[in-house]
């Protein structure tokens, strides 16, 4: 670390601050690939799904692509499987919008939780970081006082640099802290957008099965 001071508890709490800046690094690179990838996998999806001739081939566009769209899809055909096949169990009993439905409103739920993953962290560091370095200011301000009390003088050259020394500690608080709230705003705003673009698909979708004639078994893939 380079900036390094002669208080034990500044020095700490520099380095509380530097594991959390590079753990919001961290998560803003991961995040923002894992976004690129996801909105790119989607669309693409998208654009396939809308184009297919009819339902099966959309089926097959599900099963043999990634993305979230894609395997909420897939779970829906899958809903629609076993409400056909008459499937015993809490989760294909009523009709078919029904379980279809609920089917989609699981899955939409699940890719948001997966989708929030690290929001909160950020949010805490964006929170917590300008206190931890306002702590180990006032932690270093006490210190230098302390060491100024025992040089017997007060004089610029003397105060100026413990005093410099303990507010470097807010300065690396709040340079940790503007990134994570940037980046946990941002997060909140693209998982709304994403999972309303979700939501929408889904709607669609229920839509369209609901008002298509679709017969499940024709579709199941080969060996089941």
């Amino acid at each position: 670390m380079s900036y390094l001071t002669n208080s034990f508890a500044v020095n700490l709490t520099l380095l509380v601050l530097l594991v959390f800046s590079v753990a919001t690094w961290m998560l803003i690179v991961s995040r923002l690939w894992q976004n690129v990838r996801s909105g790119r996998l989607d669309a693409a999806f998208k654009r396939a799904f809308w184009a297919a001739r009819d339902l099966h081939e959309g089926e097959k566009l599900a099963r043999s692509q990634r993305g979230d769209l894609a395997a909420m899809t897939a779970a829906g055909f899958d809903a629609l499987t076993q409400n056909h096949e008459g499937t015993l169990s809490l989760d294909s009993l009523g009709d078919r919008k029904d379980v279809l439905e609920r089917t989609l409103k699981t899955q939409l739920q699940q890719i948001q939780h997966r989708k929030e993953y690290g929001l909160m962290a950020l949010a805490s560091i964006g929170s917590t970081a300008p206190f931890v370095g306002l702590f180990g200011t006032v932690w270093g301000i006490m210190h230098a006082l302390k060491d100024i009390s025992l040089a017997n003088s007060a004089s610029l050259d003397v105060v100026a640099g413990p005093v410099g020394e303990a507010l470097v500690a807010t300065a690396f608080g709040i340079a940790t802290a503007i990134p994570a709230v940037l980046a946990y705003n941002y997060g909140v705003r693209r998982v709304r957008t994403t999972v309303a673009g979700l939501d929408q698909f889904a709607t669609d979708f229920l839509h369209l099965v609901i008002k298509t004639p679709y017969h499940a078994e024709a579709a199941k893939p080969e060996g089941k």
